[in-house]
């Protein structure tokens, strides 16, 4: 006689519950209170000694432009530096051109008003590249726990409305979903090409805040609202 033992599964409540999922992401625009700013340096010549202490003076001279504007230690960065020998047909190694040293500073400021002249004296100085500009918030943890707040309450309001549609209401969270987004980034591009460059989707549910003024800036560079973005996926009880 064969002899078989049952066993009985745990059953998940999602399994007898209906339920509804849905996203819900929220924008907060915020006033920068930091902006970083990437210069870059290139120079050449055929002798790789030669091209390097080019380099180096500018570099030398920026940096001291830097302090001259009350700008700390800290906040001035050497972040990139490369040195290529370049010919005319990169391909065969014909007609060589020279050595390019490149050299990058990333220089952080809190005062937005010296970002026009910082910028004006780096190429004053000889810096040939402005490779982009960072706006920054140095409370970055309170804004995105404001955005993920909004981002439930949206989510929330999303369900609530789809279940009203089919004559039903919604029950509490079981389940809650934070995708992580990027909150902003750089504004321009890196090393690229050999002329002088300087570079240039929401959700279907989406709470945005009122956006902030502008506020002081300088004839250039008017850095606006930088956007902290929250998006969650929260699973709901369906109730008739």
């Amino acid at each position: 006689m064969l002899c078989h033992s049952a066993s009985s599964q745990p059953l998940n409540i999602q399994d007898l519950q209906p339920t509804i999922t849905v996203s819900g992401e929220a924008i907060v625009n915020v006033k920068p209170d930091k902006i970083a700013i990437r210069l870059g340096i290139e120079t050449w010549d055929a002798n790789i000694t030669n091209a390097k202490e080019k380099n180096n003076e500018i570099l030398k001279k920026t940096i001291g432009m830097t302090k001259e504007l009350g700008i700390l230690d800290k906040d001035v960065q050497t972040d990139h530096l490369s040195i290529e020998p370049r010919w005319k047909d990169q391909y065969t190694n014909e007609g060589f051109i020279g050595f390019f040293v490149r050299n990058s500073i990333v220089v952080t400021v809190s005062d937005i008003a010296k970002v026009e002249d910082l910028v004006t004296k780096a190429l004053q100085a000889g810096v040939n590249y402005i490779h982009g500009v960072d706006y920054e918030t140095t409370e970055l943890k309170k804004y995105r726990e404001q955005a993920r707040e909004l981002a439930l309450k949206a989510a929330a309001e999303k369900a609530e409305k789809m279940a009203a549609a089919l004559g039903q209401s919604i029950g509490p969270p079981l389940r809650i979903n934070e995708n992580h987004a990027g909150s902003y980034g750089w504004y321009g591009s890196s090393w690229g090409g050999w002329g002088y460059g300087r570079g240039q989707a929401m959700s279907q549910n989406v709470a945005q805040n009122a956006p902030g003024g502008a506020g002081e800036a300088s004839e250039t560079i008017a850095p606006g609202t930088i956007a902290i973005r929250a998006n969650v996926d929260v699973v709901f009880e369906l109730h008739r």
